[in-house]
């Protein structure tokens, strides 16, 4: 008898073990990146999402697809995307995580531009120069930091997921 309760409950431990562990490295849309170390994934996803977003036109404040600011767009995908709260300006956002060089972004890296329009413009790196954001004239759009534009007003940036993301 006691033979049998042991090696139910080694059945039901390893069974609840194996359950636990499909949980935690769970990725879907909505799940949380915990435990994926691939920053193709993360590119991927960030694409996905935008297909979700593309042409958004922008409104000064706005936190939906009626209309959305840079920060805003931020917020929004980080919570979709990695069930991360971020603040909601990019005065908040840029002291998030860890600064980081230019030439060692990664796709889900938070870039920040000082242009001449506004105080401070926020997007999120893609990989090949690309970032999306949620452009004044253009809605939510996948530009390039060239040395033309975006380039010239790059700030910084910041690693905002955490090391078990790359």
């Amino acid at each position: 008898m006691q033979g049998n309760y042991l090696k139910r409950s080694g059945i039901t431990l390893f069974a609840i073990g194996l359950l636990t562990a499909s949980c935690a490295t769970h990725s879907g849309p909505a799940g949380n990146m915990k435990g994926t170390s691939d920053s193709h994934e993360i590119e991927k996803r960030i694409r996905d999402e935008y297909t979700q977003w593309k042409g958004t036109q922008h409104r000064l404040g706005g936190t939906d697809q009626s209309g959305i600011d840079c920060s805003g767009f931020v917020k929004e995908v980080y919570k979709t995307l990695f069930n991360m709260e971020l603040p909601r300006t990019t005065k908040g956002q840029v002291k998030e995580g860890s600064p980081i060089s230019r030439k060692d972004l990664q796709a889900g890296d938070l870039v920040f531009f000082k242009p001449p329009t506004y105080p401070r413009h926020v997007g999120i790196f893609l990989s090949g120069n690309e970032f999306v954001h949620a452009s004044k004239s253009k809605g939510v759009i996948i530009s390039r930091i060239d040395p033309d534009y975006w380039g010239e007003y790059y700030w910084t940036a910041r690693r905002v997921l955490s090391s078990a993301h790359p």
